[in-house]
């Protein structure tokens, strides 16, 4: 891996923890954390070993917002040029593996978006949740408003980004933007336990998966069912669809080698 100033990467077996470490700044984001993030799901992805991610924070911060420092003083054209986080903000959306989110204390503004664009969220009973860019004279930039009223709906998305307000993780997750909600010493295991099944899993199938679902938000129901039938039978040109299939009549477990 490259050297970090910013992140933490340790591979567990198949699954890759990348935990965000700007523990004097709550975790916030700056460019040089999205540029390091975007060079590690790189290696990660390259690495046919790891078949899932998790990404993380501390148990005070998952993280609390973008870097109002860096960002304060640029200029529209600086911004125009893509300058700064926004430049590789899109990286974990992209990516073609399942990321997990383990999140504990602050997710707001940026931390709340990059927290949306994991596949899912393990969330602490600490969490906090919110897009508070209003409060400094700014819209959202790396998917507030879009990704958030996907997830939960437009009321309470405007509830959120209108007032800049909080939401606390059992709120969150009665909104559906958060999966699983478990006791603060428990999250980041519990993360870990999900992403390591995952990856048990054949990674030919699990990045259908990701394809077929996050498809199914952009995609209208009849042509999602017929996009979703295409591929679950292509799934049989897989020889891991072969394993499992047999393992399963064999009452075995199944050995799946991604192919």
């Amino acid at each position: 891996m490259t050297e970090l100033n910013c992140l933490i990467v340790e591979k567990r077996d198949a699954v890759a923890l990348i935990t965000l470490s700007r523990p004097d700044a709550l975790n916030a984001l700056n460019s040089e954390l999205f540029r390091e993030l975007a060079i590690t799901l790189d290696q990660v992805e390259a690495d046919e070993s790891i078949g899932a991610i998790v990404i993380t924070g501390s148990d005070r911060a998952f993280a609390a917002g973008a870097d109002i420092g860096e960002m304060k003083d640029m200029s529209y054209s600086q911004m125009l040029d893509d300058a700064g986080l926004t430049r590789h903000s899109d990286r974990v959306a992209l990516c073609k593996k399942p990321v997990i989110a383990a999140v504990a204390g602050y997710a707001l503004g940026g931390g709340c978006e990059l927290a949306m664009m994991c596949d899912f969220i393990i969330a602490a009973d600490n969490a906090r949740f919110g897009q508070p860019e209003i409060k400094l004279g700014v819209v959202p930039g790396i998917g507030g408003t879009q990704r958030l009223t996907h997830l939960i709906g437009k009321s309470k998305a405007m509830d959120l980004c209108l007032t800049g307000r909080m939401m606390d993780v059992d709120e969150a997750e009665r909104a559906g933007l958060v999966a699983r909600v478990v006791p603060l010493d428990e999250y980041l295991d519990v993360a870990l336990q999900a992403a390591a099944e995952i990856a048990a899993y054949s990674q030919p199938v699990t990045r259908n998966m990701k394809y077929l679902v996050n498809s199914a938000l952009e995609t209208p129901l009849e042509q999602g069912l017929a996009i979703e039938r295409q591929m679950f039978k292509a799934n049989f040109a897989l020889d891991d669809q072969k394993e499992g299939m047999a393992a399963f009549v064999e009452k075995r477990s199944p050995e799946f080698k991604n192919r």
